[in-house]
């Protein structure tokens, strides 16, 4: 097989490696020529202060010698304090001293002393006037104010008449006496030759340069230059001596070593860009030649879609078009095995759930054949449905894990059963017939097999998942086994039975049921039977008779024996309940509180998680026998008929209270409102309202008719607020006003007197 295609698309990659390499040899170039910049600005740095410091350390120690020699002489100080006139001796010491330190040092080119109260300048050669003095006119600067002490900037100084040419001196005046005196002044010179000479041997005047300026930016000194003025290079350092004011400015001379260094940056940029270049016109030129077997595919492409370029109207790049194409086939190709799949799974449930209620079974055999996992399988095979459940799914299962996990749950599930079948030689299909539900069909092919043995096959199956499951899954199961059903036509039956198994957990032994031959779902519920028996034991709890047990027993019975499903049971129970609530809970606050809805469904949501019938009628049992005893406390205090004549007697008397009400009764015999209500209503046959309405319309009717009282005192009398509820209350009850009624009743009895 040729590889010639490999071959090429090998070689354009050269190209680009060459690029890459290129520009990363261009990148560590300028990487180590940013480092050696780096380390030259350094050096440059550490030479320029090492020659700061000399120079800074040197006019120091001058200033420092001559300033300690003069504190030490006696004769400057009778020079300055002596107010008459200095004797000589006294100026010959100061001369000799002034001579002995011009030459202690090469920098210093003088030194004087400026008398100001004489008007005298005492220099090394003696003293003198001010006027003609070669430096006059520094010291009428002095004398103006214009120049303090310190060091000065650079100035020109006429050292004498011989000397023609001005001399650049650095110049620093000190009060005296010191140190800080006010009658003359030493001023200091120092040779500014001397510095640019230690300036000069300190920087190689080839490779850098090194400007000095002072405090108003003018230069002092270029470095190996016979002019001012600025030097060309790059200026790498700026450091101060703040003794003197000056900045010194260093750093490369163009066109030496900076020269060199950026000549070779520019050479090796120009490089990159040529093989840039390069390398493009190489990329272009190989995949001319390398295009010619996509161009062969595209006129094939192109062939087959002509009427698509004619309707589309404009026409894309090749590879645009060949990766379309690549993906639109791919696309259909998965759309089309995706369908594939799920018209599969969708028929083979569709064929499972058929099976299990006996629907469209015409070809079922073969349908199976092709659409099930199972082998061999033909109209007189035996089947057996199970039907499976996950106990307390939506506490237990669907609050402890996520959508995905429940997934996962449920698919391993279905593979622990298929792989439990297969080790006992049973073949089975499983599919989730709900949320919680899950139906296995099992299948025999062995005829000579009995149907005790097939039983006991699929119960082990049954138990083997279960504790499987729990160990490892800690997911509790119940599983529910229909009867052997022969042949396909039959399946429904098996599951209808499994499903009756399921609907009667709180009748099952254990979590694995298994039907009886010919078992189906319970008929209708006949309702009317277990309400009546509800009834019967709410009247003899309300009675409190003891044998309400007797009676919860039988229904628990009929419970049994009925095997009615799990929720008719629980719909019973609820009932029973309310009922109960609806004769005893008025009796106290306390029995009101016991049998509250919140209660009820508390009882409800127990009954809901019992796993047996026993563990519902032991729960409910155990609650009713307290609320029972809580019944028959608040019924022995209270007895019924003393209870409610009493009432009655104290209504009669208190009638005309304002605050007459039923909450005001339940506070003075301590009960319920709700129970007072119901014992007026079962003694009287009216309501605690209307009673005592009936006695207030009485006396009102009397007070009307006997007395001359008005309206609204006889509401007061009576019970009412006002004048107008009496009337609004009179005219309800009677049919007339009250002043109707009085006028009626007096015209009929003044006829008859």
């Amino acid at each position: 097989m040729s590889r010639n295609w490999y071959y090429r698309l090998l070689f354009s990659y050269f190209p680009i490696f060459f690029l890459t390499v290129t520009i990363l040899i261009f990148i560590a170039f300028v990487f180590i020529n940013d480092i050696s910049k780096e380390e030259t600005k350094k050096a440059d740095r550490i030479s320029s202060s090492y020659m700061i410091d000399t120079v800074d350390r040197t006019i120091r120690d001058i200033e420092l010698s001559i300033l300690e020699t003069v504190q030490s002489q006696q004769a400057y100080k009778l020079y300055f304090n002596n107010t008459n006139l200095t004797s000589s001796d006294t100026v010959y010491a100061i001369a000799q001293n002034l001579r002995e330190l011009s030459n202690s040092s090469s920098w210093i080119q003088s030194i004087y002393l400026y008398d100001k109260r004489n008007k005298h300048v005492l220099t090394v050669s003696g003293s003198r006037e001010v006027e003609g003095f070669s430096d006059e006119a520094w010291i009428d600067q002095m004398g103006t104010g214009s120049i303090g002490s310190g060091w000065q900037p650079v100035r020109e100084f006429d050292a004498d008449s011989v000397q023609r040419t001005p001399i650049r001196v650095l110049t620093v005046n000190k009060d005296m006496p010191l140190p800080f005196g006010s009658q003359g002044t030493l001023v200091i010179n120092i040779k500014m030759s001397s510095i640019e000479q230690s300036v000069d041997s300190m920087v190689n005047g080839q490779l850098s340069f090194l400007t000095i300026t002072d405090r108003d930016g003018k230069v002092v000194y270029n470095a190996h230059s016979d002019q001012e003025g600025s030097i060309d290079g790059q200026e790498l350092n700026r450091l101060a001596l703040e003794r003197l004011g000056w900045t010194i400015s260093s750093g490369i001379k163009a066109g030496n070593l900076f020269g060199w260094v950026s000549v070779i940056s520019y050479v090796w940029v120009i490089i990159a860009i040529v093989t840039v270049i390069c390398a493009i016109v190489y990329i272009v030129y190989i995949t001319r030649r390398n295009y010619k077997p996509i161009q062969i595919i595209m006129n094939r492409i192109e062939s087959h879609q002509i009427r698509a370029f004619e309707h589309s109207g404009a026409r894309t790049d090749e590879m645009k078009m060949i990766d379309g194409v690549l993906e639109n086939l791919i696309n259909h190709m998965m759309d089309y095995d995706k369908k594939s799949r799920e018209n599969v799974l969708m028929q083979r449930s569709k064929l499972f759930n058929a099976l299990l209620h006996g629907e469209h079974m015409e070809n079922a055999a073969e349908q199976l054949k092709e659409l099930s996992p199972l082998n061999d399988v033909h109209d007189s095979s035996r089947f057996v449905v199970v039907v499976g459940e996950i106990n307390r799914y939506e506490k237990g299962f669907q609050e402890r894990y996520t959508r995905g996990e429940q997934n996962t749950l449920k698919f391993a599930l279905m593979n622990v059963l298929q792989e439990l079948s297969r080790n006992t030689g049973v073949q089975c299909w499983t599919e989730w017939i709900s949320v919680d539900r899950i139906a296995i069909l099992f299948v025999f092919k062995e005829q000579n097999d009995n149907n005790l043995d097939m039983s006991g096959q699929i119960r082990v199956v049954a138990e083997e998942c279960k504790s499987w499951v729990e160990q490892n899954l800690r997911i509790s199961l119940s599983f529910g086994i229909g009867p052997i059903a022969q042949g396909i036509g039959t399946i429904r039956d098996s599951y209808a039975a499994a499903e009756a198994v399921m609907q009667r957990k709180l009748l099952m032994t254990g979590d694995v049921g298994q039907a009886d031959c010919g078992e189906t779902q319970h008929p209708l519920l006949d309702t009317y039977t277990y309400l009546q028996m509800i009834a019967d034991f709410v009247k003899r709890f309300r009675m409190s008779s003891g044998q309400w047990r007797e009676q919860l027993e039988e229904i628990f019975t009929a419970f049994e024996q009925n095997k009615l499903p799990d929720d008719e049971i629980r719909s019973l129970i609820q009932a029973m309940l309310q009922m109960l609530s609806r004769e005893v809970a008025m009796m106290s606050e306390g029995l009101q509180e016991e049998l509250s809805e919140e209660n009820i469904n508390r009882w409800l949501s127990a009954v809901e998680e019992a796993e047996t019938l026993a563990d519902v009628k032991s729960l409910l049992f155990d609650g009713l026998t307290d609320l029972f005893r809580t019944y028959v406390a608040v019924t022995e205090t209270k007895s019924y008929k003393a209870m409610v004549n009493e009432m009655k007697n104290y209504i009669e008397e208190q009638f005309a209270n304002p605050d007459l009400s039923l909450k005001h009764l339940s506070d003075r015999f301590q009960i319920t409102g709700k129970h007072a209500s119901y014992l007026f209503k079962t003694e009287f046959n009216m309501k605690f309202v209307d009673f005592v309405t009936e006695l207030r319309m009485k006396e009102t009717e009397q007070l009307l008719l006997n007395t001359d009282y008005s309206l609204q005192d006889i509401a007061l009398k009576v019970g009412y607020a006002n004048g107008i509820t009496l009337g609004r209350v009179f005219k309800r009850v009677t049919g007339i006003t009250p002043g109707d009624y009085r006028r009626l009743k007096r015209e009929h009895r003044e006829p008859e007197e």
